[in-house]
């Protein structure tokens, strides 16, 4: 099977038409994709625009609190702003499994 495919994503088969259908199936797939990619990076960048981190007067008194723990300034290297539900369950989760695994008198 010798086939090309041009510049505008057109196909020129040389020999088979299954071949060439399957290529022209396999252009049109990559050109579906990477128009999906394009389309979650730019709703990645909206949302990334619309919360862009931690903000500055949390992470000085996340800075101040953790030097306050320490005893000594401690420098913070890398810090996430979560908005989600998970770190609340996951608090709750550990203070319920505290409570339940003392024994009882």
């Amino acid at each position: 099977m010798s086939g090309s495919i041009g510049s505008d994503g057109s196909v020129a088969a040389g020999g088979s038409s299954d071949g060439a259908q399957s290529i022209t199936e396999l252009v049109e797939a990559v050109r579906s994709l990477s128009e999906r990619v394009a389309q979650l990076e730019a709703e990645l960048a909206q949302r990334r625009a619309q919360n862009p981190g931690v903000p500055e007067d949390v992470a000085i008194a996340i800075s101040a609190a953790v030097a306050a723990f320490l005893g000594h300034r401690a420098k913070i290297k890398q810090m996430h702003y979560r908005t989600g539900q998970a770190y609340a369950q996951q608090g709750r989760v550990v203070v319920q499994a505290h409570l339940n695994t003392q024994r009882p008198r």
